[in-house]
């Protein structure tokens, strides 16, 4: 009885990682990253512009290995002589990902 046990649970965990195998992951590619500029380049509107601009080119350039479809800032941030920008950027199913959280969230309330 005890065998039957044991070749039951191993049948069972063999089946299972069988149905692993054959799943397939999704995709959904969802970064919240965090960079900086610095305080000088905020004088005025045009420099704070292309500072920012520059400063997501960077991250997207070099921090990100997917193709983005959405790059939001989520909050700023002067610490010292320095500008945090968090950001959060998402691909496609990323982004339909974090619509559905949304819309779930929403409905909760």
């Amino acid at each position: 009885m005890k065998r039957w046990l044991t070749m039951k649970s191993l049948l069972t965990v063999l089946i299972a990682l069988g149905l692993a195998a054959w799943a397939t992951p999704a995709t959904a590619y969802v970064v919240q990253i965090t960079t900086s500029i610095p305080v000088e380049s905020a004088g005025d509107d045009t420099h704070l512009e292309d500072a920012l601009n520059s400063a997501v080119h960077d991250v997207l350039q070099h921090a990100i290995a997917f193709s983005p479809t959405l790059v939001a800032v989520r909050d700023a941030r002067v610490v010292g002589d320095r500008v945090y920008i968090l950001l959060l950027v998402a691909d496609g199913e990323g982004e339909e990902t974090i619509k559905e959280l949304v819309n779930a969230d929403q409905k909760e309330l």
